[in-house]
């Protein structure tokens, strides 16, 4: 059970613990649609960079929607996430040669957009950890 009550605003159980404040839900919301739609990198990937993160993030509700996926990984599939576990344990800290590695299979606007999604996921995934957000 959440920490909080659910707000009659959101149409997911996250969403309404985030309708508390509805221009905050609307916002995220709207974030979300960008960065998880197809944009320099596909869905597919950021799919599996998402559930590589939920198993370490701490929401339970995250983890319910799967584990990776490693059947459909590809090439650039396998190196994201691999930035994604590198993230998981270095935080902020990581090395440049993460990177250099990095700078092999993707444009500086792919790299820009996959941070914007590990760090937007990962808040995602904190918040509903916070809030105990059940499956």
């Amino acid at each position: 059970m959440a920490r909080i009550v659910e707000s009659d605003f959101g149409e997911t159980p996250f969403q309404r613990l985030l309708g508390h404040s509805k221009d905050v839900m609307e916002g995220w919301n709207r974030l979300g649609d960008v960065l998880e739609n197809d944009g320099l990198l596909t869905s597919d990937l950021k799919e599996q960079v998402r559930r590589t993160l939920a198993q370490s993030n701490g929401c339970e509700y995250c983890k319910a929607k799967g584990k990776p996926d490693l059947v459909n990984f590809n090439e650039k599939i396998s190196i994201a996430v691999g930035f994604a576990e590198v993230f998981l344990k270095q935080k902020g800290d990581i090395a440049d040669s993460a990177f250099d590695i990095l700078r092999e299979y993707f444009t500086d606007e792919e790299i820009s957009e996959l941070c914007a999604f590990i760090s937007f996921t990962t808040a995602s995934q904190y918040f509903g950890a916070m809030m105990k957000l059940g499956i």
